[in-house]
């Protein structure tokens, strides 16, 4: 049996855009996981885990609770 097999897939951050007042807050919070991209939009940066401190951090502090963990 392998062990990590039953584990559900990490949380990652999704980002409601419509919802978005481009505040940045975020970005400011966690710049290695929120980014503003070309087009003037949140983006959420590919990363292997989301459960470090400051990205916690900018999901519970957005203003309009745009940001879930999905």
């Amino acid at each position: 049996m392998n062990p990590g097999k039953n584990k559900p897939a990490p949380a990652v951050p999704c980002v409601d855009l419509e919802c978005c007042i481009l505040c940045e807050v975020c970005v400011e919070l966690a710049p290695h996981a929120f980014k503003m991209n070309d087009a003037g939009f949140v983006e959420v940066i590919p990363l292997d885990r989301y459960d470090d401190k400051e990205t916690l951090e900018a999901v519970n502090n957005c203003p309009r609770d745009c940001i879930v963990m999905e």
